[in-house]
């Protein structure tokens, strides 16, 4: 059974004169069973009964299996929280449901989730580049030994001679095989092509550096490692170079500096390692 009720005033009146009938009825031992209509009311069962709890009034027991609808029709929540007066309990929340798109809209969507990648900023190939190197020298201030270290200087120096110029390559190939065969002269010819093509290849730099020292032009490599430090601070080959360039001179304190700094960046260096700790103990003694 259900009871339905427009609005709550009616369902205060009802329940008021639905108590003194059943009443009435028990005190005349009426024994009429059945289904409540309009005019009948089921004595609530004690035992059994639902209990409606409505503001301001004794709990109301109502027969077993009666219904209780608000005003607007929605069933009310389970008696024990009648009082509440709000709606059932709806369970558990529904999945929205998704309209399928047609093969049209999804490659359109395809094609705009396509185009938006495209306009997305991408990292540039400098960006790339530093990054490479900064992971490399990580490992290489961390290697355990000095095959280690050498695989990863390798890796370091393949980098540094990337060039985003195919002519300067082929020219900077040309000149080392210049370079390794003797012909001095016109590798440093090549060298300066390539200079004037990529000013800022600090590798070139380094690589003339090279020539001019085995040319015992030793101002002249001089001026170029300080050329491919300024662009390549953590250029530990030009660093060691520039060294031996001032330990020649016989500027040993300023050559004990620089190779300090090689090691800082590459400690698995055995050669540089036995000029520093001679050069230590002629620029700063033996300690006592």
């Amino acid at each position: 059974m259900a009871l339905r009720f427009p609005y709550w005033p009616l369902l205060v009146l009802t329940a008021c004169l639905a108590a003194p009938l059943a009443l009435d009825r028990a005190l005349a031992g009426s024994d009429d069973s059945g289904i409540a209509g309009d005019d009948d009311v089921v004595p609530p069962d004690p035992g059994g009964g639902n209990v409606l709890h409505i503001p301001g009034m004794p709990p109301i027991e109502l027969p077993p299996g009666v219904h209780v609808f608000g005003p607007e029709g929605q069933p009310l929540l389970a008696p024990s929280d009648h009082s509440e007066g709000g709606p059932a309990d709806p369970g558990p929340p529904k999945r929205p449901v998704t309209p399928s798109l047609t093969p049209e809209e999804m490659a359109k969507a395809a094609r705009l989730a396509a185009l938006k990648a495209a306009r997305a900023p991408h990292p540039t190939h400098e960006a790339l580049r530093a990054q490479a190197l900064d992971s490399l020298f990580k490992r290489l201030a961390a290697a355990s030994d000095p095959d280690e270290a050498t695989g990863i200087a390798t890796a370091i120096e393949h980098v540094w001679m990337e060039t985003d110029s195919d002519t300067a390559g082929l020219l900077m190939d040309r000149a080392l095989s210049a370079q390794q065969a003797g012909h001095l002269p016109l590798a440093l010819l090549l060298y300066d092509k390539v200079l004037a093509l990529e000013p800022t290849w600090a590798e070139a730099w380094d690589k003339r550096a090279t020539t001019r020292f085995l040319g015992d032009d030793l101002d002249g490599a001089m001026q170029d490692l300080q050329q491919t430090l300024k662009l390549e601070p953590r250029h530990f080959s030009a660093l060691v170079a520039m060294g031996f360039i001032l330990n020649k001179e016989g500027q040993d304190r300023r050559a004990l500096e620089v190779f300090r700094k090689a090691l800082a960046l590459n400690p698995q260096q055995p050669e540089v390692k036995a000029i520093v700790e001679k050069l230590e103990v002629e620029v700063e003694g033996r300690d006592i």
